[in-house]
């Protein structure tokens, strides 16, 4: 699942196509480690996106930008500057190496025209963005490199730029098809035939390599030792022209439950009835599709890190509370114990001789009268002891009634924060988290900054419709449930929820007709999916009017009781999800 040299070739092969001499009207960061060039060209504007994440990195066209940070960071701020309203006048690639230069031709401060060149190194952990003037030197990059991360090579503003160290394979564009199965044959015979081209030839990726023996071997042992030289030779000539044409296609391969599981530029066959693969109508097209879900997932996680934390660490410090006070409780029962201490003293007063450190009375309350020992502070009087087991007993009854309403409420704040942390796992942009942040603060879990009035973000349910036409809104986060649940619905609107789990409100809407079932189970379905469940394969959601759900007086956001209900068993679907309209 890597972009590999000869990948990155029909990429570039398209931003020329497409992008060439076209203008840098605008910059953005998203993030730390991806960048998006808006470019006008004469065909319209494009948006060019540079990613230097550990595991989709890569360079291509792209449909939707992500979200930006309300403040630019100052390496976008840079960018800008040295490179906002440039014109893309080239682009190169060492060979097939994992390593793509744009040249933007730019004015400086002073009016001059001047080339700056934006290197992207393709290279999985190791990826990143370097920007280089005209004379090779790095004006800075995307992740910095000094001695304590590399003693081989350093990217650091104002020194001279090194592509990164050669691996000493074979460059298809320049060697021969004898020169590829002349290198293989020299290795050792023992060796696999993918993991020997993988070692000999530049820019390829492993499903690459794989594809080759596929085609060679025909399912013969897979050992160098028996490889058709012939065969591998016409292989190795296809791919050399495909290389130097740029004339593969983009494929995508789907593992049978659905998922993108690999990509390249030819047909793959090696996966047989084992894996579906479809055509992509761009090279671009392909990597946007295939990493967009994936990327915005880890996008979020990023941006959500602060608030996962500081709830991740509520919710220790309330469970640490409920365990030390169910300990106490626990503690509590034995209290009659002590009101039984203080009977048998008061009962036997006169037989307690003062200063006694421990006192054997008979046991009146045991239907044997055992003798019961029981402990004295000599310090005291034998009746100031008796009065002391009676106030150690009301104290422990008073512990017990406070410590049973502290450890419900306990459990209620428990519960709200772990499902305010399920709309943090599943909160889709920023103004997600925005509402779910003004929600901790209103609840006092998030302190308002000084001089700043925290900022009402509004933001709609979302919005789906169902297969026969009726309309279906899901909560966002808490405060939205409780908004669409006892004030957007009607009283003869369909209610629905996980059934002890947490998740969504989901409504459908009756506009005054009868809800039909098949309604009903698509908006079970997207409850399913938009609840802490949505991974599992069998969720049970129940469903009532909504005239039968209510709201506990002092309850937490997002907290309903509800009566008359009837549960369905789905497996959480996107297929509606897709049908989304906001």
């Amino acid at each position: 699942m890597a972009l590999d040299g000869i990948f990155l070739r029909h990429i570039k092969n398209e931003i020329e196509k497409e992008a060439l001499g076209a203008r840098v009207s605008q910059i953005y960061q998203p993030n730390r480690e991806e960048l998006v060039f808006g470019l006008r060209t004469f065909s319209g504007n494009k948006k060019l996106l540079l990613s230097a994440r550990a595991n989709s990195p890569r360079v291509n066209f792209c449909s939707s930008t992500p979200e930006n940070p309300a403040q630019p960071p100052m390496f976008c701020m840079l960018l800008r500057k040295r490179i906002g309203g440039g014109k893309l006048v080239g682009l190169r690639q060492n060979g097939c190496d994992r390593v793509l230069m744009l040249d933007f031709e730019c004015v400086n401060e002073l009016g001059d025209t001047v080339m700056i060149t934006v290197v992207c190194e393709i290279m999985g952990m190791y990826s990143n963005i370097i920007i280089v003037d005209s004379n090779g030197v790095i004006i800075d990059s995307l992740k910095r490199v000094d001695l304590t991360m590399s003693s081989k090579r350093l990217v650091l503003p104002n020194i001279k730029y090194e592509l990164p160290e050669s691996q000493n394979k074979l460059n298809l564009l320049e060697c021969t098809a004898l020169d590829v199965c002349t290198t293989v044959k020299n290795l050792d015979t023992e060796m696999p035939l993918n993991k020997a081209l993988l070692r000999t030839i530049e820019g390829v990726s492993p499903i690459v390599c794989r594809e080759i023996e596929y085609k060679v071997m025909e399912g013969a042992t897979n050992r160098i030792e028996g490889v058709l030289f012939d065969r591998l030779a016409v292989e190795i000539e296809k791919l050399k022209c495909v290389c130097s044409d740029c004339s593969g296609k983009p494929v995508v391969v789907y593992r049978e439950d659905g998922k993108p599981m690999d990509f390249c530029f030819m047909n793959v066959e090696q996966y047989g009835d084992f894996a579906r693969v479809e055509d992509r109508e761009s090279f671009s097209d392909l990597l946007d599709g295939f990493y967009e879900a994936r990327d915005s997932r880890d996008r979020m996680r990023v941006k959500s890190q602060s608030l996962t934390k500081l709830l991740n660490n509520t919710l220790e410090r309330f469970a640490r509370k409920i365990v030390k006070q169910q300990s106490e409780l626990e503690r509590c029962a034995d209290r009659e114990h002590l009101r039984i201490c203080g009977d048998l003293l008061q009962a036997n007063i006169y037989r307690i001789e003062r200063g006694a450190e421990y006192v054997d009375v008979e046991n009146f309350y045991d239907e044997n009268n055992a003798i019961l020992r029981i402990k004295l502070n000599p310090a005291i009087s034998p009746s100031a002891n008796a009065q002391k087991y009676y106030k150690d007993y009301r104290k422990a009854k008073n512990a017990e009634i406070m410590l049973k309403e502290q450890l419900e409420k306990g459990r209620e704040e428990l519960d709200y924060i772990d499902s305010v942390l399920d709309t943090v796992d599943r909160a889709e942009n920023e103004k997600d988290l925005s509402q779910i942040r003004e929600e901790l603060t209103e609840q006092g879990y998030l302190k308002v900054q000084k001089g700043k009035k925290p900022r009402q973000t509004t933001l709609p349910p979302l919005e789906f419709e169902s297969s026969d036409g009726f309309k279906i809104l899901v909560g966002r986060n808490n405060r939205q449930n409780d908004k669409l649940t006892l004030k957007t619905a009607s009283k003869n609107d369909m209610w629905l929820h996980t059934k002890d789990i947490h998740g969504s409100h989901v409504i459908v809407v009756s506009d005054g007709k009868e809800i039909s079932d098949t309604a009903i189970f698509e908006a079970a379905q997207l409850a399913a999916y938009h609840s802490k469940a949505r991974n599992s394969s069998q969720v049970p959601v129940d469903y009532t009017l909504v005239r039968y759900v209510s709201k506990p007086n002092g309850s937490k956001p997002g907290m309903v009781i509800y009566v008359n209900n009837k549960t369905l068993y789905v497996k959480p679907s996107q297929t509606i999800e897709k049908q989304k309209i906001q």
